[in-house]
């Protein structure tokens, strides 16, 4: 008899959890010349379609002695954003093709990409706190899904009319001010200079 037929069917084994083991993966960016929309495509493709929990990013530094010691390493901030972006997709609810990519398939370097979509996209079109649902106040950047939470259960005692309000809740009110309505007007805010 096989040994897992010998297994009382009471067993505290994975296979009979309610719950698989979590599983993770790792991409090492920039020895392959690979660009950051392939690693994220893979990246989403694996949390929406296999369950990934979660991807880690390791940038490339070449070894001496090896095939790979000619490449030049990649930069720290380049891994950092690739961190960024998984966050957008796994927790924020954001898809690989809404991502700031550049023309050649690299996130942008000198800003976060979540605040590079905001830029683009709310700018011109405010989100209203007081009205807006949890996945559009996750996109405006300061606020994460905790805030995006208590903004919610705030909005159910009073209305949300003042920057410090935010600031009470946790929110980064400065970073989010740009790219909402405060009870239909804008957010005071005072714009960075550099």
């Amino acid at each position: 008899m096989p040994a897992w037929r010998a297994w009382p069917r009471t067993n505290s084994s994975w296979r009979n959890c309610s719950r698989w083991p979590s599983s993770v993966t790792q991409f090492v960016a920039g020895g392959a010349g690979e660009s950051d929309l392939e690693l994220l495509t893979a990246t989403d493709y694996l949390y929406r379609r296999l369950g990934l929990k979660r991807a880690y990013f390791s940038r490339f530094n070449p070894i001496p002695d090896t095939p790979l010691e000619n490449q030049p390493p990649t930069p720290p901030v380049r891994e950092h954003r690739l961190y960024q972006a998984s966050f957008l997709l796994r927790d924020y609810g954001f898809e690989v093709e809404e991502l700031p990519f550049e023309a050649d398939g690299r996130l942008p370097v000198q800003t976060d990409p979540k605040l590079a979509w905001a830029q683009k996209n709310l700018t011109g079109q405010p989100v209203e706190v007081n009205r807006a649902e949890r996945q559009q106040l996750l996109r405006i950047p300061g606020i994460g899904p905790k805030g995006a939470d208590i903004i919610l259960r705030a909005r159910r005692q009073s209305r949300i009319r003042e920057v410090s309000a935010l600031k009470k809740m946790g929110i980064l009110a400065e970073r989010a001010a740009p790219f909402l309505l405060l009870d239909g007007k804008r957010a005071a805010f005072q714009p960075a200079l550099f």
